[in-house]
């Protein structure tokens, strides 16, 4: 049975609808954590890369992106799901769609930084309520692996940013 309907753009556009399980806001695709998708005769492969290897979220994105393959009439013994850790995920995959959708939703992007991670977890961290600087780190450890708590002292409000990785 080959899939003929079915092309990687559709496949790509059903990808784009499967929403970070811990950011709502964004999709899969605009975090950068799909890496490939291939088409072979019956089969449709996508390749992700996860945030971090022990991602909490990385089996309920699996499960949604299946369901999110299939609806393309795709049985779902015909879709995999191929988890890679190299080359590591990097913020930098972030599209600047989903920086914007970050701040919106009060979550800090990070700062695009090519590879070079001097210091990770800087001082001053943009608020995104106010665009201030006067800004504090208060605890390098959010309520997930990837953010990290600040403190703007300009508008008084607590904040995460996504730890550049």
């Amino acid at each position: 049975m080959a899939i003929q309907a079915v092309t990687e753009e559709k496949v790509w556009h059903v990808l784009d609808t499967v929403k970070d399980p811990e950011i709502p806001v964004v999709s899969v695709v605009e975090m950068g954590l799909i890496r490939a998708v291939e088409l072979d005769d019956d089969r449709v492969t996508v390749t992700m890369t996860p945030t971090f290897s022990g991602c909490p979220a990385l089996e309920v994105m699996q499960r949604e992106i299946k369901t999110a393959v299939s609806a393309l009439n795709i049985p779902l013994p015909h879709i995999t799901i191929n988890v890679v850790l190299s080359p590591p995920w990097s913020t930098d995959w972030i599209t600047e769609e989903a920086r914007a959708k970050l701040k919106a939703f009060g979550l800090s992007p990070p700062p695009q930084h090519g590879g070079k991670l001097d210091i990770i977890f800087h001082d001053i961290a943009p608020c995104p309520r106010c665009d201030g600087h006067n800004t504090s780190l208060k605890n390098s450890f959010g309520p997930t692996l990837c953010r990290a708590i600040y403190y703007c002292h300009d508008c008084q409000e607590p904040f995460e940013q996504f730890k550049p990785l």
